[in-house]
């Protein structure tokens, strides 16, 4: 299994989204985030290490009442306590890709990201970009130490 997702660190990250409910099943893990104030849930399956074409990586799926959202190749997540969230990221050829789980059972994904944006001036930038950039600049630590490696 891909050290990336311990069973510790799927419990930071189920703790810190404030899941009812974290389970493991033959090949993912599986929590269950509700907010009952804003009648909203969502499920978040993670799937260590899956077949994705002819390459082998993790798995982020996200399940609403109405959306299905997936990150194919994972290739880090950071977590914040004190925003309530955990991002997930994958990287390939100088592009990103993100997922934001919300602790109120709400998410974002951005995607296909020219890798530089997380570096840029945001002043710089117009809103709707500004906002992808933003939202996975908080990943930048764990994608620059991979890129150096």
């Amino acid at each position: 299994m891909d050290a990336m997702f311990t069973k510790e660190k799927i419990e930071q990250v189920g703790s810190v989204l404030g899941a009812d409910k974290v389970s493991k099943e033959k090949d993912r893990y599986r929590l269950k985030i509700v907010n009952r104030e804003d009648k909203r849930s969502l499920s978040l399956e993670i799937f260590p290490e899956t077949t994705l074409g002819k390459t082998r990586g993790a798995l982020v799926v996200v399940y609403t009442g109405n959306s299905h959202i997936q990150l194919h190749n994972c290739t880090g997540f950071v977590v914040s306590e004190e925003l309530g969230e955990v991002t997930f990221v994958a990287e390939c050829g100088g592009r990103l890709s993100g997922l934001v789980v919300e602790r109120g059972a709400s998410c974002s994904q951005y995607a296909n990201i020219d890798r530089q944006l997380i570096s840029s001036d945001f002043t710089q930038l117009g809103v709707e970009v500004m906002l992808s950039g933003v939202a996975l600049s908080l990943a930048e630590d764990i994608l620059s130490s991979e890129d150096e490696e």
